[in-house]
C-alpha cells in the first residue's frame, strides 16, 4: 500500500551530531524516502539501504531496528539506519539497541562516533543501561579492544553510573597484562575512587604492578604500606608483585625484606607464588632463600612442578652440590616427572667439572636416559678432558644404541681437528657422510680449525668459501682462529674478506682478533681500509679495543692525515671508550707539531689528571712546541705532579722546562723544577744558566731553540761550573722568591 509522508520536522530533542539530510519527495511510496549523511564517504546500494528503512517503517520497534542491524555489515548503513528511526517520533530506543550500535562502531574501530552513541545513552537513562554498559566494557576487554572499553567507561562514570568493582577489576588487569600506559590504570583507579567505589586487594595488587612497570617503585611500596588503611590485607599475589619488581630491579636485599614481613604476617604463598620467585631467587643465586621456599611449598602438601625442580637441579649443578641435586632428580622422577634433557645435561657436565666421570656415565645408565643431548655432554666432557679413547668407546656405544645426531659426530670431529689430527677427523667425516648424516655449519668449522692448526690456510680458505656459498657462518672459535692465522700470514686481505662476510650476518669478532686485523691493515698502508671496518663491527656487535682505535690513530699520523684525528677521536667518544697512554701521545704530538697549543695542553692536562704518563718522546715535542709559543706555565702542574714519581724529564727537557718558565715570568716554578734538576744531579746547560744568572743577555732566535731538540745533548758547561755552584744557585732561587 501506497504511503504519502508528509514532511518531517527535525525533533528539538535530538543532537545535532545525530540530524541526517533528509530528502521526500511527494511521490505516494515509502520507497522515495532518501537519508543521505554529510559525511558518507561508501554509500549503501540505494535499493537495499530503502528496503531496510521501508522495513523499519513498517516495523518501527527495537526488535525491528535489531533484526535490521543484525544483518547490515556495513556500519555506515547501520549508524544511518540507526539515526533514521531515532528521528521518528513513535520510535524509542532500549539499552539493546544502543548496545548494538555502540558493539558495532567499537569493533570497526569508530571511537569518536561510539563515545557520542554512549553518551546518548546515558542521557537518555534507559532501562538497563548500567548493565549494558557494563557488558559492553566486559566485551571490548574480551576482544582486546582497550581504547574502547576505556570510552565507554569514561561515559558510563561521567553519566552518573556507578561501575562494579568486579568490571574494573576485570579493565585493569587487562590493561597492567597488557602493559598500557600508566595513565590508563591511573585513570581507571582515580574514577573507581570518584565513584565511591572501595578497591579489593586484587584492585591494588593491578595498581602496585602497574607502578612497577612505570618505574615508581618507592610509590608502589608506600601503596603497600598503605594496604590496610584500605581495608585490605596483602595476599600472595601482593607479595608476589614486589618481590618481582624488586628483583627485576636488582633490589635483592629489599625483596628478601619483603619476603621476611610475608612470613611474618603468615601469608601463606600459593601455586603461583612458588613457581614463580623460587626460580628468580635461584637464577639470582640465592639458594638457600629457594630452598626455604621448596620446603615450604611441600609441606603445603603443594606440588611442584616440573619447572621448579628443574630451576633447583641446575642451581645446585651450578655450585657442584651433586648429592642435593641427585636428591630432587630422585623426588622428581617418583612423583612421575621428567627432567629435561639441557637440565640432564647440566647435571652430567657438573660431574665432569668434579672429574666424575663413571659417576656420569653410570648416572646415565641408572635413569636409562635414551636421549641424545646428555651423552653429548658426557661425549665433549671426554674430548675437552683429552681422553680421546673413552670419547670413541662412548660414540661407538651410542653409535650401536642410534643415540646420535650431527652433533655428536661434530664432537669427535673437532676434537680431532683441535689437537691436529686432521686424517683421522676426515675419516669420522667419511663414516659420518656414509651413515647419512649431512655436514652443517659445526662441521665446517671444525675442518677450518684442523687446517689452521696445520697451517693450510690455503684450504681453510677454500673451505670458509663453501660455508659462504651455502649462507651459513662459522662458530666464534672457528671465525677468530682463521682471521688470526691469516693475519699471522699477512694474508691480510683474505682476513679483511672473512670479516666482512661474517659480520654482515651480524657474526661478532673477538676483540683481539678484531686488533689484530686492524693492525695489519694499519701497518701495510690500509688505514683507510681499517677504517671502514669499524661500522662493520658496530653492526656485528664486535667491541673494539683502546688499543684498536689507537692503532687507526698511529696510522692516520704516520700517514700525514692528523685531521681524522679528532673525527677518531668523536667515534671513541660516542662509543664511550677511554682514551689509552698512546692515543693520548698521538693526539699531544700531532698538536703541537700543528701548533695547537690549546689543544696539546688540553689533551696533555687530561693525561696526568687520569693517571697516565707520556712518553719521552711526547713530552719533549710538547716541550718544544709550548716553548716557542710561550706557554709553558699552562703545564707546570700538571708535570708536577708526576715529576717526582718518575723519571720521564731528563736533563735536557728541565733545561727546556726552566728556560721556557723563567722566559714566560714564572720565576718562582723555574727555580722549583731547577731545585729539582740539582737534586738528581744535573746541572743546567750555559744558555739556562746564563739566564738565571743574569749573566747573559740573549736574544730569541729559532736557531737557539733548535739547540734544545736533541735530546741526546751533553751538559757543555759541566766542567766549567764551580764546586759551589749548587750552593750560588740556590741563593739566586731564594732570592728569586
Amino acid at each position: 500500500m501506497a504511503v504519502k509522508l508528509s514532511s518531517l520536522t527535525i525533533s528539538q530533542n535530538i543532537p545535532k551530531w545525530v540530524r541526517l539530510h533528509a530528502y521526500l519527495s511527494s511521490v505516494p511510496c515509502a520507497n522515495s524516502f532518501q537519508i543521505i549523511p554529510q559525511n558518507d564517504q561508501n554509500p549503501s546500494n540505494s535499493s537495499e539501504f530503502e528496503a531496510k528503512v521501508q522495513f523499519l517503517n513498517n516495523n518501527l520497534y527495537p526488535e525491528g531496528l535489531l533484526r535490521i542491524l543484525d544483518c547490515t555489515d556495513d556500519v555506515s548503513s547501520s549508524v544511518k539506519l540507526f539515526k533514521w528511526v531515532s528521528r521518528q517520533r513513535r520510535f524509542r530506543h532500549t539499552a539493546e539497541t544502543y548496545y548494538r550500535i555502540i558493539w558495532k562502531l567499537g569493533l570497526a574501530g569508530n571511537i569518536d562516533e561510539m563515545e557520542g552513541f554512549c553518551n546518548e545513552m546515558v542521557m537518555e537513562r534507559c532501562p538497563g543501561s548500567q548493565e549494558a554498559l557494563l557488558t559492553l566494557i566486559d566485551s571490548f576487554v574480551g576482544s582486546r579492544r582497550f581504547n574502547e572499553a576505556l570510552r565507554v567507561f569514561a561515559s558510563m562514570n561521567s553519566g552518573g553510573y556507578s561501575s562494579s568493582i568486579d568490571v574494573i577489576n576485570i579493565l585493569l588487569g587487562a590493561l597492567v597484562e597488557e602493559k598500557r600506559d600508566f595513565q590508563d590504570v591511573l585513570f581507571v583507579y582515580k574514577e573507581m575512587v570518584k565513584a565511591g567505589i572501595v578497591p579489593t586487594v586484587d584492585t591494588l595488587n593491578y595498581l602496585l604492578e602497574a607502578l612497577f612497570e612505570a618505574n615508581r617503585v618507592d610509590t608502589s611500596l608506600d601503596q603497600y604500606r598503605r594496604m590496610n588503611k584500605k581495608g585490605c590485607h596483602p595476599n600472595s599475589r601482593t607479595f608476589e608483585i614486589l618481590i618481582n619488581g624488586f628483583i627485576a630491579r636488582h633490589r635483592v636485599d629489599e625483596s628478601i625484606v619483603v619476603l621476611d614481613e610475608m612470613f611474618e604476617l603468615g601469608c601463606e604463598p600459593d601455586l603461583s607464588f612458588y613457581t614463580n620467585i623460587i626460580p628468580i631467587f635461584c637464577r639470582m643465586n640465592k639458594l638457600e632463600v629457594g630452598m626455604k621456599l621448596f620446603k615450604m611449598m611441600r609441606a603445603s602438601n603443594i606440588s611442584p612442578n616440573s619447572m621448579t625442580y628443574e630451576v633447583l637441579i641446575q642451581c645446585f649443578c651450578e655450585k657442584l652440590c651433586m648429592d642435593d641435586a641427585i636428591n630432587l632428580l630422585d623426588e622428581m622422577m617418583d612423583n612421575g616427572l621428567m627432567l629435561a634433557d639441557d637440565v640432564f645435561a647440566d647435571m652430567i657436565e657438573a660431574f665432569c667439572k668434579l672429574d666424575k666421570f663413571s659417576v656420569a656415565k653410570q648416572l646415565l645408565e641408572d635413569k636409562h636416559v635414551i636421549k641424545v643431548c646428555p651423552h653429548n655432554a658426557l661425549l665433549r666432557a671426554y674430548c675437552n678432558a683429552g681422553n680421546f679413547i673413552s670419547a670413541k668407546h662412548m660414540f661407538d656405544a651410542m653409535v650401536a644404541r642410534n643415540i646420535v645426531d650431527n652433533q655428536s659426530w661434530n664432537i669427535l670431529i673437532r676434537c680431532l681437528c683441535e689437537n691436529a689430527e686432521l686424517d683421522k677427523a676426515l675419516e669420522f667425516l667419511c663414516r659420518m657422510i656414509v651413515s647419512s648424516f649431512i655436514p652443517d655449519p659445526a662441521t665446517f668449522s671444525a675442518l677450518i680449525v684442523g687446517k689452521c692448526k696445520l697451517r693450510e690456510l690455503e684450504d681453510a680458505v677454500q673451505l670458509f668459501h663453501k660455508v659462504c656459498t651455502k649462507c651459513w657462518v662459522l662458530d666464534s672459535v672457528s671465525y677468530a682462529q682463521l682471521v688470526e692465522c691469516l693475519c699471522q700470514r699477512k694474508n691480510i686481505l683474505e682476513a679483511v674478506e672473512v670479516f666482512c662476510y661474517m659480520s654482515s650476518n651480524r657474526w661478532a669478532l673477538h676483540s683481539s682478533s678484531f686488533n689484530m686485523l686492524v693492525k695489519g691493515l694499519c701497518v701495510t698502508g690500509k688505514v683507510d681500509r681499517a677504517i671502514r671496518l669499524l661500522p662493520l663491527a658496530h653492526y656485528s656487535g664486535t667491541s673494539c679495543y683502546n688499543a684498536t682505535y689507537s692503532t687507526i690513530m698511529v696510522g692516520l699520523f704516520k700517514s700525514g692525515k692528523p685531521n681524522d684525528l679528532l673525527v677518531m677521536l668523536s667515534r671513541m667518544v660516542v662509543e664511550g671508550c677511554p682514551l689509552d697512554v698512546e692515543a693520548y701521545c698521538i693526539l699531544i704530538q700531532s698538536m703541537a707539531l700543528q701548533g695547537k697549543t690549546k689543544g696539546s695542553i688540553l689533551f696533555f692536562n687530561l693525561m696526568i689528571s687520569e693517571g697516565l704518563l707520556p712518553d719521552s718522546e711526547t713530552l719533549a715535542n710538547l716541550l718544544i712546541s709550548l716553548a716557542k709559543h710561550s706557554q709553558m706555565h699552562m703545564i707546570s702542574l700538571a708535570i708536577d705532579k708526576f715529576v717526582l714519581k718518575c723519571e720521564i724529564l731528563d736533563s735536557a727537557m728541565y733545561n727546556i722546562l726552566i728556560n721556557g718558565l723563567w722566559k714566560e715570568g714564572y720565576k718562582r716554578e723555574a727555580c722549583h723544577f731547577l731545585d729539582m734538576m740539582l737534586e738528581k744531579g744535573w746541572v743546567p746547560d750555559a744558555i739556562t744558566h746564563g739566564l738565571l744568572m743574569g749573566s747573559a743577555v740573549r736574544k730569541e732566535t729559532d736557531s737557539e731553540l733548535s739547540g734544545y731538540e736533541n735530546l741526546n745533548m751533553q751538559d757543555t758547561v759541566s766542567n766549567i761550573l764551580a764546586k759551589g755552584l749548587e750552593e750560588h744557585n740556590r741563593s739566586a732561587c731564594a732570592i728569586a722568591f
